[in-house]
């Protein structure tokens, strides 16, 4: 757990969490048990896939998540709530239940990520700071997924801490881009709490609080000589920062029996330059010396660079990776499903004008579909008293073409959520950061069909229902309809 999360984050909320828990509990109805999903409706940046991140964070909330003294004056002070319910959250502790995907999932708009089936009270108190980690560390994740794959096996460093919204999301987005398959990051808090490799150069002002920029390279490299990355815009890159750079390398490396390890470009046109710059210095015996680049990148000015050549081993990224700049939310959201009555969930359903707003009702098992070559072909939402049979031919519904008939055949599932809470303590097993990294990897490069990675008009993920959720889901919606009176004629 990182340092500054030792502060009691439980009050994290929106306010009508609270208003509804006192609610329930003057009503008496705080203890009864509901279940509620956590999904998504759309991918970001018109992508094919995202990638689920920040469970960690999740269950180090739920296990801390309590009400000090300090908290229940404020709410006292508020005006809005009665005593009895303030005495019972003195000694509150979340006793519900979570399934999640395991952090690092390839995911897909509409199914159910989390799961949380718990009291009233329980569930609806902890919606802010599960939609507050799963939106911000899902889309940085997924933002350097795309960045990474632009840059085509090229190293991609995290320098975005400058320009996160706060400290929070500096030090949580380094964790989500390395996820998503960042390299490294140049921020040292993160580097530290969560062992992730740093890297990192030069700013402009070192050179330039020098007479002249040789005698800048010169200090730098005799303080880092095996980790000397030399900034060569500062002035005039061709003109002035690489011939410096190459001459620190002869006069100042050579002799202590270094090598010149990169130099890095800020600005200027970085196709053109770079190929100059590997010009001038395979020319003077450097082939080893490496180009990185930095400067407002993303992964469409990562693809074009390389597309005309560009000369880069490495590449810095910054505001637009740490803040997913071009499509800057996530949207996931958190919605009742069922409703506890006699031991049995009742299902509810949310209907909208808006199609793609009408949720997918009732406790349910998500599953991936395999084909025998081990892509993963859609995803299945099924009862969650039921387990598919894909031993033979498997009929299924697309709720998009649902009077076709189709089958899964040859094919194998697995089961993707998985128990992460139990009565309110974890039971799963603790991910190392490098193995929820590791994992995205094997996905994307094993699993997911690269037609769902695109940028541009990326093959739909299908995701499937088994007949007997299909039915229910009409069958709700149909009864739902009855209680609305049909249609609305008015214009």
């Amino acid at each position: 757990m990182m340092q500054f999360e030792k502060r009691n984050i439980s009050m994290l909320m929106d306010l009508y969490e609270m208003t509804m828990a006192n609610g329930y509990f003057s009503d008496g109805d705080a203890s009864n048990k509901v279940t509620f999903d956590v999904f998504y409706r759309k991918n970001p940046d018109g992508g094919g896939f995202s990638i689920f991140t920040g469970l960690e964070q999740i269950i180090e909330y739920i296990e801390g998540l309590h009400f000090d003294e300090e908290d229940i004056k404020y709410f006292r002070s508020l005006g809005l709530f009665q005593e009895e319910f303030l005495d019972y959250l003195k000694t509150y502790r979340f006793r519900g239940d979570m399934d999640a995907f395991p952090e690092g999932t390839i995911m897909y708009p509409d199914e159910p990520i989390l799961t949380v089936t718990a009291s009233l009270l329980d569930a609806q108190i902890i919606e802010t700071v599960l939609l507050t980690q799963i939106n911000h560390q899902s889309l940085i994740a997924t933002k350097a997924a795309r960045i990474v794959r632009a840059a085509a096996g090229r190293r991609i460093s995290d320098y975005g801490a400058r320009r996160a919204h706060n400290i929070d999301a500096a030090v949580y987005g380094a964790r989500a881009a390395y996820i998503g398959g960042a390299d490294s990051t140049a921020t040292i808090m993160a580097g530290k709490e969560f062992g992730m490799p740093l890297s990192g150069t030069m700013a402009h002002s070192w050179v330039m609080y020098y007479d002249d920029e040789y005698t800048a390279f010169c200090k730098y490299a005799k303080n880092y000589p095996d980790a000397a990355v030399l900034l060569v815009d500062t002035y005039d890159v061709l003109n002035s920062g690489v011939p410096n750079a190459i001459r620190t390398a002869k006069e100042i490396l050579h002799p202590m029996g270094k090598r010149l390890k990169g130099v890095r470009l800020d600005s200027g046109d970085l196709a053109y330059l770079s190929k100059k710059v590997r010009m001038m210095l395979d020319e003077a015996g450097l082939t080893d010396c490496q180009i990185m680049a930095s400067n407002s990148l993303d992964e469409y000015t990562i693809r074009s660079i390389l597309e005309q050549g560009g000369c880069i081993d490495a590449f810095g990224v910054g505001e637009r990776l740490i803040t997913a700049k071009s499509d800057s939310t996530f949207g996931a959201v958190y919605k009742i499903a069922g409703v506890e009555k006699d031991s049995v969930c009742v299902p509810r359903i949310k209907v909208s004008e808006t199609v793609e707003k009408i949720t997918n009702p009732g406790r349910k098992k998500v599953y991936r579909i395999y084909n025998e070559e081990g892509n993963a072909i859609a995803d299945l939402i099924t009862l969650a008293s039921e387990t598919p049979d894909l031993s033979k031919p498997y009929r299924y519904v697309d709720p998009k073409e649902p009077w076709k008939n189709r089958y899964f055949t040859n094919c194998t599932a697995k089961e993707l959520q998985q128990p992460v809470i139990r009565d309110g303590k974890f039971v799963g097993e603790r991910q190392s950061l490098e193995s929820i990294r590791q994992y995205v990897r094997k996905q994307l490069e094993t699993e997911i069909w690269q037609e769902e990675q695109r940028f541009e008009n990326p093959h739909r993920h299908y995701l499937d229902m088994s007949p007997a959720y299909y039915e229910l889901k009409m069958s709700l919606l149909f009864e739902t309809g009855k209680k609305r009176g049909g249609h609305d004629d008015a214009l």
